[in-house]
């Protein structure tokens, strides 16, 4: 499963949850402004900024379609 740490009014947080869903890519969305208990989770995995995308041995931050693409 791809978990998605996002943000309020975070427009690459959009663009990869639009990405993964017009590729059929089932996700979690934690939204760190609405769930503060993870943002520690994110700075742990090494991250400052969201979208945090997350899944087995691939994460990333930011929206990037060819790192996006080898979650399909």
């Amino acid at each position: 499963m791809v978990t998605v740490y996002s943000k309020n009014n975070c427009m690459q947080c959009k663009m990869v949850k639009k990405w993964l869903n017009e590729h059929d890519v089932k996700f979690d969305e934690i939204n760190i402004d609405e769930k503060p208990e993870f943002i520690q989770t994110v700075l742990d995995m090494g991250f400052r900024a969201a979208p945090v995308v997350q899944k087995d041995e691939i994460t990333f931050s930011g929206f990037r379609p060819s790192e996006l693409a080898k979650l399909v």
